[in-house]
């Protein structure tokens, strides 16, 4: 095992980029969710409430997170990924999963919900990870390591995909293929996996009338602005309201239950119409620089599981981030996966900071000087 000699300071304006963002998130949440909070619980402040027992909850793990060795993770990487996997087929089991709208994503304990895909996003970072170390060299041959990475990644892929959940299912293979490629993989196994990526896509696609319809939507947003565009056109009407400077802050009309999911994953849409462009503008601008400290702390790891598993962290949050505006821009089609940090969501947000708890455990043992 690895002993570290020096144990410096952590990555202070990663963790001041992240409670900044952290507070927009409960500033915005409390603007966009005011209509909807008052119409469906009678509590102008019911969401953003329960968002703040989230966030206390979040910052409690961070710190916890912090003064855990990173790597004691890896010791526990594949326990914690096995449980994690159960959890996935849990959601399925009748008294324990929740099911809204047709998805079976939560696990109903008490009066609390709990979505397990937010909580394989990091212990599948985590495994890779430690499964890429163990590796080694052997990851750059065909049957010891591309095999074996699809084989894991389709496993989860199954599991995430009868919720449905195909943004969540982009996010976890996004990050792995990047985590996959750094870790040293062979660039023609990994054009290989994209074909045969992009045939999945495409019968997941077809196969399914609701992405189909999505789809066709990305493709022409005007062409039904009643029906399966209503969601698209909202967000674009959104967007394109606030112009340069916003129209002020709790100023939003497309939150008076015009624009679905306004305090949740289309919240983006309701910061751009009150804060306007230039506003929205930096919001993206702190996502970027919290990307690159992220990939600084990755690029100065003291050894390869903390290099792999801060690189997977940071692209999972930050590919997370470019889906989720993007598609409130009609640039991706429509997914719903939440805007890390902002977006309303207590297992997001609590998973989203424990990570970055893991993330400031590692910069403390970065080699400070490159």
């Amino acid at each position: 095992m690895i002993k570290h000699s020096k144990i410096g300071k952590p990555d202070y304006l990663l963790a001041l980029t992240t409670f900044l963002l952290c507070f927009l998130g409960m500033v915005m949440i409390s603007s966009a969710s005011i209509v909807v909070s008052g119409e469906y619980h009678g509590n102008n402040f019911y969401y953003v409430t329960h968002q703040l027992i989230s966030l206390i909850i979040g910052l409690v793990g961070l710190v916890i997170a912090y003064f855990i060795d990173y790597r004691f993770w890896r010791k526990i990487s594949l326990p914690l990924f096995l449980v994690t996997l159960i959890l996935l087929i849990a959601v399925f089991l009748p008294g324990i999963g929740k099911e809204f709208g047709g998805a079976h994503r939560w696990i109903g304990i008490g009066g609390i919900l709990f979505q397990p895909s937010e909580l394989v996003k990091l212990t599948f970072v985590i495994y890779l990870a430690s499964w890429l170390q163990n590796r080694g060299e052997q990851i750059r041959e065909f049957r010891a390591g591309f095999i074996p990475f699809v084989f894991l990644t389709i496993i989860l892929g199954f599991l995430i995909m009868g919720q449905p959940d195909l943004g969540t299912f982009t996010v976890i293979v996004g990050t792995a293929v990047i985590t996959f490629y750094l870790a040293g993989a062979k660039p023609t196994h990994l054009l290989l996996g994209a074909a045969g990526a992009a045939v999945l896509l495409a019968i997941l696609i077809k196969t399914a009338s609701y992405r189909l319809q999505r789809f066709f939507v990305f493709l022409n947003p005007k062409a039904e602005t009643l029906g399966a565009a209503y969601h698209i056109n909202q967000a674009l009407i959104a967007v394109g309201s606030g112009g340069l400077w916003g129209l002020g802050f709790g100023q939003s009309k497309q939150k008076y239950l015009y624009l679905p999911q306004a305090h949740t994953d289309s919240i983006f849409a309701i910061i751009a119409e009150e804060l306007g462009f230039i506003r929205a503008g930096l919001v993206i601008l702190a996502f970027v620089f919290w990307g690159i400290r992220g990939l600084r702390i990755a690029r100065n790891a003291p050894d390869n599981f903390a290099r792999l598993l801060a690189t997977g962290i940071t692209c999972w949050i930050i590919l997370q981030t470019f889906i989720n505006i993007a598609a409130m821009l009609n640039l991706l089609p429509l997914t719903g996966i939440p805007l890390p940090f902002i977006s309303f969501g207590g297992s997001s947000l609590i998973i989203s900071l424990f990570a970055v708890g893991i993330l400031l455990n590692i910069s403390k043992y970065s080699n400070q000087e490159s």
